[in-house]
């Protein structure tokens, strides 16, 4: 049996004062499928780097295995694709990579293309490709279905059920109860693992924060009971403490041997009491240190007086004299949440943006009902900047909300500070969702809100959606979530 060995390990980086990792004691069997979960930033990918000695630690990981990550690095995406994926796998023929391709849905003329010019989902799709043709190592995928469709997915599921030995960073919550036997679950002080898969290590994790808010709220009621009795009864001793000075008790000499050990008594009893209660409370604060507070989230959608908010007739979509998709129609019912579903490449976003500004080249009729207010969270990040007080006033929200929900988010109060393009990818779409909720819109549209969020907050915005009910547009490729929020579901093909 091989393992990989965790021993004591710490890092942090050089320009933080915080610790990333301390003290972490683990071991791996290398046959065990693994799913890595955790909130975002938290230092998921940081560790699969520490597996591939790319940063120095203290402590020490022992390994038999070769291990091969995922994705990829492209140097030059300006080379054609072909070249790039003989680079990745050099042993594999030609006609393996088209079928490997072919599993994933992708033609093969992507291989004589430029890597730059393939859309993201069609450059995840090609490295898997090369992913799946890799053998005898041990894997470390980090969200390897960012951007991919659901048929993508299905072929990624199928592929890892037939993988052994592999950490598989994910938050599709159906890709992890397929394809896992094991949980390594990164916390907010620990690294836990415990076999199961998602849904049974939620369910556990539920059961345990329960029983640890429960047991917080008695110790607190405890330790105020005691501190109440504890400084009565040193009033008490004090109080008899003082009467010894007295000269005369009902004619009598005071006898200060008496009351001298009467107050000590009651003194004695008020350290107990004190000591009882510091052993409580710091019994109360080893609980909850990796309870995930995930509070409830809010949003602001505003009423219109027409029931129908967009109404599409015979859309057609160019680029150019490229004919995107064609003869779209849609009616946007008031209170509807419609998910628009599709292969990668079949103009979905290019549809979202066409009705959230109108500026691209269609054909057809498009009409949205007067004074609309539309709220759009993108799928791009790459051209955010500046802070996050500086994006919210160019997005003229409320500064104070926007980081509350960040803050509820999972966001620590370090990154407040930080430069948005430092950020991951996933606190980059975290950014993107806080805007949105803080803004009053009458229609909220979403090209794949959920790329590189966790799946405490994926629950999250589920609630928050479910809870205020908005009209909503989205495409996303999280069927979890899409069965969850969508009251309607439309395919483009």
């Amino acid at each position: 049996m091989s393992m990989i060995c965790v021993e004591n390990v710490s890092f942090g980086y050089d320009n933080s004062f915080d610790m990333v990792f301390e003290n972490l004691h683990f071991q791996i069997d290398t046959n065990w499928k693994l799913g890595f979960i955790g909130r975002n930033g938290r230092g998921k990918t940081t560790f699969l780097n520490l597996l591939l000695g790319k940063y120095e630690y203290e402590g020490h990981i022992h390994s038999s295995v070769n291990f091969e990550y995922f994705p990829y690095h492209v140097e030059d995406k300006n080379r054609n694709t072909i070249e790039i994926l003989q680079t990745i796998c050099p042993d594999s023929m030609d006609w393996e990579i088209i079928c490997e391709l072919e599993q994933l849905d992708v033609k093969a003329d992507v291989l004589y293309r430029p890597f730059c010019t393939l859309s993201n989902g069609e450059q995840t799709k090609t490295l898997l490709a090369a992913l799946f043709l890799t053998a005898n190592a041990f894997l470390l995928i980090d969200e390897p279905t960012n951007h991919l469709d659901i048929n993508a997915r299905n072929a990624v599921m199928a592929y890892l059920k037939r993988k052994k030995g592999f950490i598989l960073v994910s938050h599709d919550r159906v890709l992890l109860d397929e394809c896992i036997d094991h949980v390594l679950s990164i916390n907010q002080t620990t690294i836990d693992v415990q076999k199961g898969n998602f849904s049974s290590w939620y369910y556990n994790k539920e059961k345990r924060d329960y029983h640890e808010k429960m047991q917080n709220e008695k110790l607190k009621k405890e330790i105020k009971r005691l501190s109440t009795s504890a400084n009565r009864t040193s009033e008490w001793s004090d109080r008899v403490e003082k009467s010894k000075y007295g000269t005369k008790n009902a004619g009598l000499k005071v006898d200060k041997g008496y009351i001298g050990h009467k107050s000590a008594k009651m003194m004695k009893r008020s350290k107990n009491l004190e000591s009882r209660q510091q052993s409580m409370i710091e019994e109360k604060t080893a609980l909850m240190k990796d309870i995930e507070m995930s509070e409830n989230l809010i949003m602001h959608p505003i009423s219109h007086f027409a029931q129908k908010l967009v109404f599409l007739s015979n859309i057609s979509i160019f680029y150019g004299e490229n004919e995107v998709f064609k003869n779209f129609s849609l009616d946007v019912m008031q209170g509807e949440r419609i998910a628009i579903c599709g292969k990668n490449g079949c103009g979905k976003s290019s549809l979202l943006k066409l009705i959230n500004d109108k500026n691209m080249q269609y054909t057809g009729d498009l009409l949205c009902a007067s004074n609309l207010k539309i709220s759009f969270v993108s799928q791009n990040t790459s051209e955010m900047s500046g802070t996050l007080y500086t994006y919210a006033q160019e997005r003229k929200i409320d500064e104070t909300l926007f980081m509350t929900i960040l803050r509820k988010m999972g966001f620590d109060r370090e990154q407040f500070n930080k430069q948005i393009q430092q950020y991951s990818e996933g606190q980059k779409k975290k950014v993107l969702l806080a805007a949105s909720l803080c803004e009053q819109a009458h229609l909220y549209i979403w090209d794949e809100p959920l790329n590189y969020i966790d799946v405490i907050t994926r629950i999250q915005i589920e609630d928050v959606l479910l809870t205020y009910k908005p009209t909503l547009i989205f495409v996303e490729h999280d069927t979890a979530f899409i069965e969850k929020i969508a009251t309607r579901v439309i395919q483009i093909t």
